[in-house]
């Protein structure tokens, strides 16, 4: 029972608050409303049983006790009237267009980016502050901080609970799949609940916004990615995707991904979250057609101008052309204290035979590593190069 309760609450949190914001205009208000709904429900249901319609349960609940809570506060007592005739109402106050515009003022640009992530997660995901927290390894009382000052700065900035302009949506809708994104890769290094919190929001938006190729070639590359989840780990090391064991693979979540992904070439999408896609669905394929990963991120590279996707694209062109070739554009990178540059520059390095050189970069990767199973990824390929011989470049090399 707490199981099916557990789901309920999770389908229906963002529909219940979007609804309440909506009406309220006030972002604590109506979660104050929807907690306590929720509550209520969680006594009463186990004992009662599940209502037909527990959506509509919800929201009377949380209407009604919104009503009660603006009779204690005479502040508030110019909305009145509103909320009595909502909760005289028979149909349910909320609806898909509300949550597509909660999702649009949680990732206002008016906000920081850690306080979209954040609020994202609390209003549409419905963790609490605790999980958000823990998610992003930072103390709580640090998280309900940023929390209070976004929905401050919502109020005191007037934030319009609403879509956006025709001009302005592309712009906002690209926050909004940034966020998404963020809270995804967040996860994929180990936090599996978070990586399902953004899977779970890449669906409501596909649901919300079915027709934009871009919203299902997010959901399409991270569906992709997780389908991987079981085997990037084994005993808490990490494992690279070579030496993954594909057989253990989720066949039916890659079917998913691709179909989702076929639907987002359909809508002609083109952009970056349908090149990952496409990408990643190449990743899944065996042997992996590396020539055709390499022309993709060469198109990602063009679109974003990213150095990151330059690194990814000679990964994949060390796969082709051979690791010197490989390593000629890594060295071209500006990416002096990313990680994985470093990490890259020293497996090509190894394959190329130039040992020393390898350890260093090895050393650099770890020095700018806090991930312990990076860490460890990386301590133990320097055990492997410490029984190897160093070698230095031949003459003519660049070192």
């Amino acid at each position: 029972m707490v199981t099916a309760l557990d789901e309920i609450f999770r389908a229906e949190w963002g529909r219940v608050l979007a609804g309440l914001v909506g009406v309220l205009g006030d972002f604590d208000l109506a979660e104050d409303a929807a907690q306590e709904a929720f509550t209520i429900a969680a006594d009463h249901w186990p004992r009662d049983g599940v209502p037909a319609n527990p959506r509509a349960w919800l929201m009377r609940t949380a209407r009604n006790r919104a009503v009660d809570r603006i009779r204690r506060d005479r502040a508030l007592a110019a909305r009145m009237g509103l909320l009595v005739a909502a909760r005289e109402a028979e149909a349910p106050m909320t609806t898909t267009d509300e949550r597509l515009e909660l999702i649009f003022t949680c990732c206002h640009p008016a906000l920081a980016i850690e306080a979209q992530v954040a609020l994202t997660l609390r209003a549409l995901g419905g963790l609490t502050t605790d999980e958000i927290a823990r998610a992003f390894l930072v103390p709580e009382p640090t998280m309900a901080q940023r929390l209070v000052r976004a929905k401050r700065k919502i109020k005191a900035a007037g934030i319009p609970f609403r879509m956006p302009p025709d001009h302005l949506l592309r712009e906002r809708l690209d926050a909004v799949l940034t966020v998404v994104y963020l809270i995804f890769n967040e996860g994929y290094g180990g936090r599996d609940e978070l990586a399902a919190e953004a899977i779970w929001l890449g669906r409501a938006l596909t649901e919300l916004l079915p027709a934009i190729g871009e919203v299902r070639g997010l959901l399409a590359m991270m569906l992709l990615h997780d389908s991987r989840r079981r085997t990037r780990f084994r005993d808490g090391e990490l494992v690279l995707l070579g030496d993954q064991d594909r057989s253990q693979w989720d066949a039916a979540q890659i079917a998913r991904g691709r179909a989702e992904l076929d639907r987002a070439i359909a809508l002609g999408g083109r952009g970056p979250y349908v090149l990952q896609a496409a990408i990643a669905s190449l990743h899944a394929e065996t042997p992996c057609d590396w020539p055709q990963i390499a022309a993709l991120y060469a198109e990602l590279a063009r679109l974003t101008a990213s150095p990151v996707v330059e690194l990814n694209r000679a990964i994949a062109v060390a796969e082709t052309e051979g690791p010197e070739a490989g390593l000629r554009i890594v060295d071209g990178l500006g990416l002096h204290d990313f990680r994985y540059l470093h990490s890259t520059r020293a497996e090509l390095l190894r394959r190329l035979g130039r040992t020393g050189e390898a350890r260093d970069a090895y050393r650099r990767a770890r020095a700018l590593t806090d991930d312990g199973a990076e860490r460890r990824f990386l301590e133990r390929r320097l055990t492997e190069l410490a029984a190897e011989p160093v070698t230095e470049p031949a003459a003519g090399e660049d070192p």
